[in-house]
């Protein structure tokens, strides 16, 4: 042994010696360490909110920016739960460091921290803890749910406001994928995060808070400002206890994203995505069941009448021919007993037939093949009618459509001031200024109801020769007959979209802004009488349904005004152009005051005062009524040569589309948008006046004789069930979807068109099953019957 060698002994007094005086260095020293990596790291993202060092020593003062920050996090709230102390984790600075910061970057983590027995029962507690402790322990089934559950994604600044995580990974926490995958092939994952499940049941949960961030573009559409947070919670935490959670959360100050981005949220409600049992006592429900049930009733009974005589016919030739392979003799035996059986019902049919006519007759109108038949049969147009209508209004209903498609998914996206920008460039101007199609209906309407009225030489003659009470009571005929018209399908679009909104209120991932059952519950009398467009826009049912009860309103006022022409035309005249006059200087003195712009926050903003007025609308309604006095006063003669007509016919196509991307340049001055408005919608207005002049006069070019092709009239038979469903099928798919909508340009014009079929599909079952049934009903109802139109 060397002679300085120290005995066994005294090295161990030595090695004591030594850690009680380097022990407290070493903790220090790791200590001050601590503190200046986190101080060094809170500079660039300040995620901690532990207490920091307050001693300022000579370094200290070279670094004002980390005093202040250091003093600001002491100042906070922040204090560990009482539950934190009761937690078997032997945190080290690592493992600390990642508590803190799942702690503010990940709201499912961050609710498990501040969840206690005072806030959530003590089941959901030790669950809400289960799941921390597997996250801090990679554990698969809690990576699941930590995956599952939301952050904060990019795009917030330009609308990504749908933190939604994933719900599908919420359902594989509690059921295993159903994938297959082979074993001959080496893999790095965890095979558990597959096979493995959470030790209790969850549920997805969707939380809404409401943002008061100045960081983020705000457009002023619908609820913009709506934070959609999807987690992946234990089942047994009920939605009140995770509101409260919620706010304890918030008002904490723990989520990093408030600080950076000035959030400020503000918890609006929690749903759990099951449907309520409230649906079932809904008094539509109730209504919309029996009424169906009824329906289809009447089409199996139609279709059993249909087949009924098929089936009877052959079985009649089915004994024939077994009558005539029987002998001679005895078929000669047999056959006067049949004859005599026969004759009494063959004398018995008529009386039967005539008995049940009525009934017959009623039952028949919901036969679905007579009824395909009539939608879909077409001839060659006559020489009294004007089929480039046909086309007008086939093309102007599948446009109208791509439009909604972009309007009613706006609910969903997640790039909001990238679509609104989109829809400003030049070659989406045919889809943004679409609205401007409802005045090529407005204007075929108004030459219809004046042509179809003015014409009827008997009708005017009857009209002339009647007194005031027999005018007001044949007035009130042809009201009711409108409204059988466009009543059936229309009552039950508001029963759809009644059942439909109250359905996704519950179910869909979506905040619903315009929550149509409810407005309907409250206001459904307003469309029933069809006056909702002379109310506020944001408290309407159906608010696409505006434009149709503008055409009622303006067809009362028609006939009214047909009704004076046949006894006083002057006096009509006078007043059309008055009308005229009037809507032009009450568009001006509206747009002036309101201080209407072309934006489309303006735009909206406006709309109950502008956009929806029939005061304001009116122009193309008046404007093809007096095209259609002009054509028959001229006896639907034009006389100019065919370079002149050519001219028309391409000044009005090039004025049609100069009027669409007339809009191209949107920020200007209130008068010139207001001029713009109104001088483009009666440019436009006359342009399709010219087009339905030029075909009744059986005049034309290439482009005139595609809108006149007979495929349009099938589609103009749907057009009124187009209409109505493409808002509901659009919102249908959109609103059922468990992610948010990026408006691509590319992709939306696939989906565009995808939905166009889709809405021309679903209008072609829905006019099936309701809108011709019933005006079929209507029409006999109207007419008295099957017999009365026979002594006619």
């Amino acid at each position: 042994m060397a002679p300085n060698a120290p005995s066994p002994r005294h090295s161990a007094l030595q090695q004591v010696f030594l850690i009680f005086v380097c022990l407290p260095l070493v903790v220090v020293a790791q200590h001050n360490n601590s503190v200046y990596y986190t101080n060094m790291n809170s500079t660039r993202n300040p995620t901690t909110s532990h207490t920091y060092n307050n001693n300022i020593n000579a370094s200290d003062k070279a670094f004002p920016e980390d005093i202040a920050l250091t003093r600001s996090l002491n100042a906070s709230t922040y204090r560990y739960d009482e539950y934190e102390e009761e937690l078997d984790m032997n945190f080290r600075d690592k493992d600390y460091e990642l508590y803190e910061y799942l702690r503010r970057t990940s709201i499912i983590f961050g609710l498990a921290s501040v969840a206690n027995g005072s806030n959530v029962n003590t089941v959901c507690s030790r669950q809400m803890r289960h799941i921390q402790q597997g996250i801090l322990r990679k554990e698969p089934w809690a990576m699941k749910v930590l995956d599952a559950s939301a952050t904060k994604p990019s795009g917030f600044v330009f609308g990504q406001n749908f933190w939604l995580g994933s719900r599908e990974a919420c359902g594989a926490v509690k059921n295993p994928v159903a994938i297959t995958l082979s074993k001959n092939y080496q893999r790095i994952m965890h095979y558990a995060i597959i096979t493995e499940r959470a030790p209790f049941d969850v549920d997805y949960r969707v939380v809404y808070l409401r943002h008061n961030s100045p960081w983020q573009v705000e457009i002023k559409m619908m609820s913009e400002e709506i934070i959609h947070v999807g987690l992946c919670l234990p089942s047994v935490c009920a939605s009140h206890e995770i509101e409260e959670l919620t706010r304890t959360y918030l008002e904490r100050g723990l989520f990093i994203e408030n600080d950076i981005y000035d959030i400020r949220p503000q918890l609006v409600y929690v749903k759990d995505l099951k449907l309520n049992k409230s649906f079932f006592e809904k008094r539509t429900f109730k209504m919309m069941s029996v009424f169906l049930a009824f329906t289809s009733l009447m089409l199996l009974v139609a279709a059993f009448l249909r087949v009924k005589p098929a089936v009877e016919a052959k079985r009649e030739q089915n004994s024939l021919k077994v009558a005539q392979e029987i002998s001679v003799d005895v078929a000669q035996q047999l056959l006067p007993t049949k004859e005599s059986k026969e004759t009494p019902n063959l004398a018995a049919a008529p009386t039967d037939y005539s008995a049940h006519s009525n009934l017959r007759d009623y039952v028949k109108c919901f036969d679905v093949l007579d009824n395909y038949d009539k939608m879909f049969t077409v001839r060659e147009n006559g020489k009294r009618e004007i089929p480039v209508i046909n086309g007008l209004r086939s093309v102007c209903a599948m446009w109208l459509a791509a439009f909604h498609v972009f309007w009613y998914m706006y609910f969903t996206v997640n790039n909001k001031a990238f679509l609104i920008s989109y829809a400003e460039r030049i070659f989406f101007q045919y889809v943004s200024s679409a609205p401007l199609l409802v005045d090529v209906f407005f204007t075929i309407s108004g030459f219809l109801q004046a042509y179809n009225f003015i014409r009827n030489t008997k009708q005017m003659e009857t009209i002339r020769a009647n007194s005031l009470l027999q005018n007001v009571k044949y007035f009130f005929k042809l009201l009711f007959h409108r409204y059988l018209r466009l009543g059936p399908l229309y009552l039950v679009m508001m029963g759809t979209v009644d059942l439909f909104f109250a359905y996704i209120a519950d179910v869909s991932v979506y905040h619903i802004s315009e929550r149509f059952d409810e407005k309907c519950t409250q206001y459904w009398w307003r469309n029933l009488i069809f006056i909702q467009n002379l109310f506020d826009h944001n408290d309407m049912c159906l608010n696409w349904t505006w434009s149709l009860a503008c055409e009622m309103q303006y067809y009362v006022l028609a006939t009214i005004l047909l009704f004076t022409y046949a006894k006083n035309p002057l006096l009509v005249k006078g007043f059309t152009a008055a009308i005229l006059v009037g809507t032009i200087a009450w568009s001006y003195s509206i747009g002036l005051d309101t201080k209407f712009q072309l934006s489309f926050d303006s735009v909206l903003a406006t709309g109950t005062d502008i956009y929806i007025s029939p005061f304001v609308r009116i122009l193309p309604y008046i404007l093809g009524a007096v095209t259609a006095w002009y054509l028959l006063q001229r006896q639907s003669q034009i006389d100019i040569s065919e370079l002149k007509e050519k001219c028309f016919w391409n000044l009005a196509i090039f004025i049609f589309f100069t009027c669409i991307y007339s809009t191209i340049k949107r920020d200007m001055s209130v008068f010139s948008a207001i001029t713009l408005f109104i001088v483009g919608r009666l440019l436009f207005s006359l342009s399709i006046c010219w087009m339905i002049v030029g075909s009744a006069t059986g005049r034309g070019v290439w482009w005139s004789r595609i809108l006149e092709a007979k495929v349009f009239q099938h589609i103009n038979r749907v057009t009124y069930g187009i209409y109505l469903l493409n808002p509901f099928v659009i919102a249908f798919f959109f609103s059922l979807t468990n992610a948010s909508t990026n408006a691509d340009p590319l992709m939306m014009c696939v989906v565009t068109s995808g939905f166009v079929v889709i809405i021309y599909l679903a209008s072609v079952v829905f006019s099936l099953a309701f809108e011709m049934p019933y005006c079929n009903w209507s029409s006999l109802i109207l007419k008295g019957g099957r017999s009365k139109p026979k002594r006619l």
